[in-house]
């Protein structure tokens, strides 16, 4: 076993463990969903849970689970894009300028460009594979996004927070299509996480999840206090339910990215793909710096086929991929990104591999591709 490949592991260990270590005889393994506004407050108020905006004993129980994969303090909110945005707020001032990928999650940028610009915080916006080259001199914060979506790029985190620290810039890692298994991006430098625990983290596609990752005691304690300010908190049962699925994490994340890999070559060989992006692919302009920096390639592809309507049809036709849009979950799902306006090609599919059994999957995609 690699090095990164045991350290997460033990982090796995810790994680599915945490709780079981601190229950008392006859308390449940599960955290319980306490729906609560109030609570009893006495005398100062000095604990833990004074309002239910403040903190609940559900939040606590998935934070330490994901600070334990992340091996560090941890905030949830109720959406992927709550994290991005207490985690711009903590780390942009008013008129920082802040480096930004074009290619990354486009909300990113149109939050930026419709809200924080009357802030005076400027976004110079940079493709992902130019990020390792581009000087940093000047900006205050750099964002990264690696394996970036919907591209699936890839950029040195460690070269770049070391040049982004030196030219005296935060960097806050997007996570999202990794998750901690898979590559640890504060181990790397990275004085930030952010990620939509929606796709793989929670991985059963029943629930709006983020959470915020920092070892600085100083910024994570802004992430906090900006939840408690703006009111960004999730509710209790999406706390449990996040908590749930992020048990089944390691399982889940071995058979997609196994499916991903055999996707990818069965795809690279077919006559009705023209192009395939997976950084495990030996070929894959990626591949070099995953390899380096990641513990496997992720569970993440694309595939560009000759037309718009020939990469529907392949969506809609196979019965082993769900047409929707995000990713991460049990089933393999589909989508032509082009149709949001990334800047991809018309027939670019991003597909998230699921859990299906290697074989049926293969066979089920083999069988539709022949038909095209």
């Amino acid at each position: 076993m690699s090095t990164k490949a045991n350290q997460a592991a033990h982090r796995v260990l810790d994680m599915l463990h945490g709780r079981a270590r601190k229950v008392a005889k006859g308390d449940p393994l599960a955290p319980p969903i306490i729906n609560a506004a109030k609570y009893a407050l006495p005398g100062a108020p000095d604990h833990p849970f004074p309002y239910g905006r403040f903190d609940n004993p559900g939040w606590q129980a998935i934070e330490d689970a994901i600070g334990a994969l992340e091996n560090a303090p941890t905030i949830c909110f109720p959406s992927g894009m709550a994290a991005v945005t207490a985690a711009l707020m903590a780390l942009a001032g008013p008129g920082a300028r802040v480096l930004l990928p074009s290619d990354g999650y486009y909300t990113v940028r149109v939050l930026i460009d419709d809200f924080l610009r009357q802030h005076g915080i400027e976004p110079v916006l940079v493709p992902t594979r130019q990020m390792d080259g581009y000087d940093l001199s000047g900006f205050d914060l750099v964002w990264l996004e690696t394996p970036s979506n919907p591209g699936l790029d890839v950029c040195d985190i460690k070269a770049i927070c070391e040049r982004a620290h030196a030219a005296g810039a935060k960097v806050c890692v997007d996570n999202t299509t990794a998750t901690p298994l898979l590559q640890d991006p504060l181990a790397l430098g990275a004085d930030m996480v952010v990620a939509s625990d929606t796709k793989a983290l929670a991985g059963h596609s029943d629930v709006l999840f983020g959470h915020v990752a920092s070892k600085d005691e100083a910024l994570i304690e802004r992430v906090r206090q900006w939840r408690k300010l703006s009111g960004a908190t999730p509710g209790p049962a999406e706390a449990y339910l996040a908590y749930r699925g992020l048990m089944t994490l390691e399982l889940r994340l071995e058979r997609m990215c196994t499916n991903a890999d055999a996707l990818a070559r069965l795809l690279q060989g077919h006559a009705a793909v023209s192009a395939v992006r997976f950084p495990g692919l030996e070929t894959d302009p990626s591949h070099a710096i995953a390899a380096k920096q990641m513990v496997r390639p992720g569970f993440v592809l694309g595939a560009t086929f000759r037309s718009e309507e020939a990469a529907e049809r392949f969506i809609d036709d196979c019965p082993a991929i769900f047409h929707a849009t995000s990713f991460g979950g049990i089933q393999t799902s589909g989508e032509r990104r082009a149709r949001w306006g990334d800047d991809v090609a018309p027939g670019y599919v991003r597909l998230s591999a699921g859990c299906e059994p290697t074989d049926a999957l293969l066979a089920a995609v083999s069988q539709t591709l022949d038909t095209l």
